[in-house]
């Protein structure tokens, strides 16, 4: 069909490609011409910018010529400025260099006129050093020629002569102390011994102890003497077992009906005789039972040690001791020291320190702490190496107690200084508890001792006749010869023999010295 329509019109086809590529080349013309026009209006544009902008950067040129010259000036301004502030500080530090200079100057001027006023002193010193020595010597031999003039005069040596005037010296001297003391003596016992036995008297009336009997050894009765051998058991393994557990000594005897516990622990002691007994009540007695009555017996000494450590706190009202501490306090219930129970003591001790600090205003609670816990070292001083003393102030240190309290452990023997008032107190407290009739026992021979050594002390000591010890020893009475001593020294006698009995000997309580002196003027009738 297309074929045939060519070949019908061929003038129609040619006239459309013609007009077209008229139109393209119409349009081509009109793109170049606009691309033209617009390139002549931004050369324009171009060229208007370029201008206005050298015009600007001819501005900022100017402007910044400007600013780098004012800058610079003010730069300058301050530069000079600084300058001449420099120049002042100089001038300045001249100055006061210069005057130090001159202040250094004038000292040197006077330091030299002090060396040669100093030295024009020490030349006369010198010259008047030689004239005193030349007196000296002349005086020397004038006096040693007159030394040998009274020689002469007197029959008497300078050894002599000085031995003499020593002697009327120190007698003069023993008069006026002894005067002195005996006034000073008399002013103490008008001030303070009311006072003394107001405060002793009070404290003692508010605590009374029993009295306590010495416990050396532990005795368990038996029902009947074939118990002995059932203890003793079969080749002796019962005891063996018993000695073994509970660390004592069992003692069968022929005391009838009676077996002895030895032991140097108190513990171990009560825990024997708790075992003993036990056993002996249940009648099975073989190696294993005794193992578990042992065991029972530790547990119920352990309980009434703490029970009884606890008590003495309540019953003294003292709060926040150590747990360990208190077991230490109970186990004083099973110590004795001369038949005086630790535990009973230590809480007598504790109550009378309370009942002084109260009168005099102290802290009645640390005064009683610190009386509670003076005789811990002994819970355990059969097992640590130290003096209960010693052993006492370690435990203290160790659980925290107050420094009043250590000094008080340490202090209540006399080993360590009183630092404190209440250490003080603890010491009168425990001497009181102690020295109380029927607190304590002591052999014979010992008490023999101490009464001996006594009365030897007081016959010591020159113009003493004889001496008395009285009232068990807590008082001595010493005749003096009336001629050798007078009132006055029998004063200083009196303190003397105090002293040294205080440092010789070892006593419980207070020993009472009186000095008695009686003149007698006797004449026979013929």
């Amino acid at each position: 069909m297309l074929l045939k329509t060519l070949e019908v019109n061929p003038s129609s086809i040619l006239v459309p490609i013609i007009v077209g590529i008229v139109a393209l080349l119409a349009g081509f013309g009109l793109t170049i011409l606009v691309q033209f026009l617009r390139g002549q209006n931004a050369s324009k544009q171009a060229k208007k910018i370029i201008k206005d902008a050298e015009n600007k950067s001819e501005h900022l040129l100017k402007t910044a010529q400007l600013d780098a010259k004012q800058a610079a000036y003010e730069l300058r301004l301050e530069a000079e400025k600084d300058i001449k502030e420099k120049k002042n500080e100089l001038t300045q530090s001249e100055n006061k260099l210069f005057q130090r200079e001159q202040a250094i100057d004038r000292r040197d001027m006077a330091l030299i006129e002090k060396e040669n006023n100093i030295e024009k002193k020490n030349e006369d010193v010198n010259k008047r050093i030689k004239d005193l020595q030349r007196k000296d010597e002349l005086l020397q031999v004038k006096i040693d020629s007159i030394i040998v003039e009274l020689e002469k005069v007197s029959n008497m040596s300078v050894t002599e002569a000085r031995e003499e005037i020593m002697k009327k010296v120190e007698s003069k001297l023993s008069q006026e102390i002894a005067t002195y003391i005996k006034n000073k003596e008399d002013e103490a016992k008008e001030t303070c011994n009311a006072k003394a036995k107001e405060m002793l008297g009070m404290a003692i009336s508010k605590y009374a102890q029993e009295v306590t009997t010495e416990r050396t050894v532990s005795v368990v009765s038996l029902p009947n003497d074939e118990m002995k051998g059932r203890i003793i058991g079969r080749e002796g393994r019962n005891i063996r077992s018993l000695e073994q557990l509970l660390g004592v000594d069992l003692i069968i005897d022929d005391t009838p009906e009676v077996i002895t516990v030895s032991c140097f622990n108190p513990i171990r002691r009560e825990i024997a005789r708790r075992s003993l007994e036990y056993l002996i009540k249940d009648g099975r007695i073989q190696p294993g039972r005794i193992e578990e009555v042992v065991e029972k017996a530790k547990g119920e000494v352990d309980e009434i040690i703490t029970a009884a450590g606890q008590e003495a706190a309540f019953k003294l009202g003292l709060p926040r001791i150590s747990k360990e501490l208190l077991q230490y306090v109970g186990r004083l219930k099973f110590r004795t020291s001369y038949g005086q129970n630790v535990y009973e003591h230590s809480i007598e001790t504790a109550m009378l320190a309370g009942a002084m600090a109260a009168e005099l205003g102290l802290d009645q609670s640390l005064a009683k702490r610190a009386g509670l816990l003076h005789d811990i070292g002994k819970a355990v001083d059969f097992e640590m190496d130290g003096s209960h003393v010693e052993i006492g102030a370690r435990l203290a240190k160790k659980y925290g107690e107050p420094e009043v309290v250590i000094n008080a452990i340490e202090s209540h023997h006399g080993d360590v200084p009183a630092k404190f008032v209440i250490s003080n107190l603890v010491q009168a407290a425990d001497t009181l508890s102690a020295a109380r009739p029927g607190a304590r026992s002591e052999t014979l021979e010992n008490y023999v001792k101490r009464i001996e050594q006594l009365e030897e002390i007081c016959k010591s000591f020159e113009g003493v006749s004889s001496s008395f010890a009285i009232q068990s020893g807590r008082e001595v009475r010493v005749m003096v010869i009336p001629e050798k001593i007078d009132d006055l020294q029998a004063f200083k006698l009196a303190r003397d023999i105090r002293e040294k009995i205080e440092n010789e000997m070892t006593y419980p309580g207070q020993i009472k010295v009186s000095v008695i002196r009686e003149y007698r003027a006797i004449e026979t009738a013929k």
